[in-house]
């Protein structure tokens, strides 16, 4: 489906129309951001590895879990990427699913440890663990985050947020240990999904039906401007290739997020709970200077 853009001035075009990314399923998402051409799955749903716990619970399976595997090339380098669909399960992480991801990541580190680069894409779009699976689930999701540690050393790992359904749970974790993330403002992130956060805390700590508020605390543009993510783009596939591209060229960052503990810690004491708000959180953690907007990137 194509979504529209309205001119800012009369010199403009009436309308731009371009692809909505978010609206591709997973298979197709992958392939936006190859090269094209060099789209290459592993383990497809021809192979039918699917969950075996899912049926002894009245759950339909479906042949790849929910999760392609896709080889090719990102500006003619070789690259895997792994990305995760939504419409399955809400994009939840099972035994299957989680292995497939945790595999590819451990095979790039291979790869990589012998002197051949491979460029790792995550497309995250997770509520987190599969309930139905948990154990085994938050298992393999420890995996995830130890290769992807593992392989930062080597090569920058993308991660890309873009959909509705965002990043939640143990998932949340393996986004925020990449080195760097590309988000929509359609995307969120965040521990705890705001459905979670009101079941256990009540409605007074955030009602999860203001859609409008929960954007703004955890929606990709607030993330973007608190420095959890690292380049905000359109919802179009030529503009998350494009960001995906530039994150690469940009090198192994000299220090990750997840090696600055003093420094978050810092910035977390400088917050007043009572008094939280979207500009306070941006107030504090701002984003860097030097981190590229949009239209820098696209």
């Amino acid at each position: 489906m194509s979504t529209i853009d309205t001119p800012t001035n009369a010199a403009q075009p009436a309308l731009v129309l371009h692809d909505s990314f978010i609206e591709l399923p997973a298979r197709e998402r992958a392939r936006a951001l190859l090269d094209p051409g060099t789209f290459r799955e592993l383990l497809g749903p021809f192979d039918r590895i699917e969950s075996p716990w899912l049926p002894l619970q009245g759950i339909v399976c479906q042949a790849d879990d929910g999760c392609v595997i896709a080889r090719g090339t990102i500006d003619g380098e070789p690259a895997v990427v792994a990305a995760i669909e939504s419409a399955f399960q809400g994009g939840s992480i099972g035994e299957v699913s989680g292995s497939k991801i945790a595999a590819a990541l451990e095979l790039a580190l291979r790869d990589c440890e012998r002197g051949k680069i491979i460029r790792p894409v995550v497309l995250f779009e997770t509520g987190g663990v599969r309930l139905q699976e948990a154990n085994l689930g938050l298992a393999v999701i420890a995996e995830m985050q130890a290769a992807i540690v593992a392989l930062r050393r080597h090569v920058p790992v993308v991660g890309v947020i873009s959909g509705m359904v965002g990043c939640f749970g143990g998932m949340s974790l393996a986004a925020a240990l990449c080195s760097y993330l590309v988000v929509t403002k359609q995307g969120r992130l965040g521990m705890n999904g705001p459905e979670v956060i009101e079941q256990e805390a009540g409605i007074d700590e955030l009602d999860a039906s203001d859609r409008r508020h929960v954007w703004q605390l955890i929606g990709g543009e607030q993330r973007a401007l608190t420095g959890f993510a690292d380049a905000l783009v359109e919802d179009d596939p030529a503009a998350l290739r494009a960001a995906v591209q530039n994150a690469f060229a940009q090198g192994i960052p000299a220090a990750h997020r997840s090696e600055q503990v003093d420094a978050y810690l810092e910035r977390l004491a400088r917050m007043d709970p009572a008094n939280v708000t979207p500009d306070t959180m941006r107030h504090v953690f701002h984003a860097s200077a030097s981190i590229p907007s949009s239209k820098e990137q696209v």
